[in-house]
């Protein structure tokens, strides 16, 4: 009998978010509905975003997944059921996004940007095969719109991206979208 293979889904987002924020309660939930769905959750181990998904997965029972960084010195969030350390910060955003069948960006700042950017140029010169990048959250569309009106990002570009309002729907994208991504 053949062991079905672990399905990572890597969250992005801000670190300074706090609890009472939007952006919080979209990626606890988001964590909580892809570990229900069997989804191992990864993040980049620290606060904000990340400590939200990793407690909405952590309290439906799933496993979280931490890429933490030796250079930072504080502490990754309670949540994480296993990490994974890595000396720099390519070596990080490697491990957060050769693993994964899928991918949700909740608004954040640089890191996010940078993050996304690296997984939605890897998905367009086809460094890695096709997988769904969905962007959660009333923030993204405008800043989309606005690297294509001062950027070179076409609407083929865009088509590679998947916008969601809610975190249940981002979850059905990667749903349906991660099922034939293989590792």
């Amino acid at each position: 009998m053949s062991e079905t293979p672990e399905r990572i889904v890597t969250i992005f987002g801000g670190s300074r978010c706090v609890e009472s924020d939007p952006e919080y309660g979209q990626a606890r939930r988001v964590g909580e509905l892809l570990a229900q769905a069997g989804f191992t959750i990864c993040t980049g181990g620290y606060l904000g975003v990340m400590e939200a998904a990793s407690r909405g997965a952590r309290e439906a029972g799933g496993r979280v997944l931490g890429i933490v960084m030796n250079q930072f010195k504080h502490e990754p969030n309670r949540y994480l059921t296993d990490k994974v350390a890595t000396p720099h910060f390519y070596e990080r955003l490697q491990h957060l996004i050769t693993r994964s069948v899928g991918f949700v960006a909740i608004r954040g700042g640089m890191g996010t940007v940078t993050e996304l950017s690296l997984v939605w140029n890897k998905i367009q010169t086809k460094v890695i095969e096709p997988r769904p990048l969905v962007l959660l959250g009333d923030c993204w569309k405008p800043v989309v719109e606005q690297w294509q009106r001062f950027l070179a990002v076409s609407d083929s570009d865009v088509g590679a991206l998947d916008f969601a309002d809610t975190a249940e729907a981002a979850v059905e994208i990667i749903k349906s979208k991660s099922q034939g991504v293989v590792i």
